[in-house]
């Protein structure tokens, strides 16, 4: 069974790594967006499994589908390197439809559990219970 790639379980997901990573940088005082930080930890785990193109890809393609979803992510390009750039430094009520993106497509490329593990890893202060993806059961 093949599920879509954003579901409104991604999407929860994806709000949560994003709001963590908000709280993290007021209090560290970053000044990168929290959607660029939660692409780039994905990235340096990711590109452990798929190489730096396979992860370049993986974003390009989520950005892609996410633009079609929020015009607001227009700004927004893949950089070679994998990273994650504003033009504009808008968009960041938008990053959530990005991340949630990314990771639908993890699930669909390396599955459920690999995913779950990998943000498991990269966030290891975030409680498990907000680490799940539920079996979409309507499909």
């Amino acid at each position: 069974m093949m599920r879509s790639a954003d579901t409104s379980t991604t999407r929860e997901l994806a709000e949560r790594l994003l709001a963590y990573e908000l709280a993290e940088a007021e209090t560290l005082n970053a000044g990168t967006h929290a959607v660029s930080r939660v692409c780039n930890k994905l990235r340096r785990s990711l590109t452990t499994l798929a190489g730096a193109a396979g992860f370049r890809s993986l974003l390009a393609r989520a950005l892609t589908l996410a633009k079609q979803e929020s015009p607001a992510l227009g700004a927004w390009q893949v950089n070679a390197d994998g990273s994650l750039e504003s033009q504009n430094g808008e968009a960041e009520q938008s990053g959530s439809v990005l991340i949630a993106h990314l990771i639908g497509l993890m699930i669909t490329f390396i599955g459920e559990s690999l995913t779950l593990r990998l943000v498991n890893d990269v966030w290891l202060d975030l409680p498990d219970s907000e680490v799940k993806v539920e079996k979409d059961e309507s499909k």
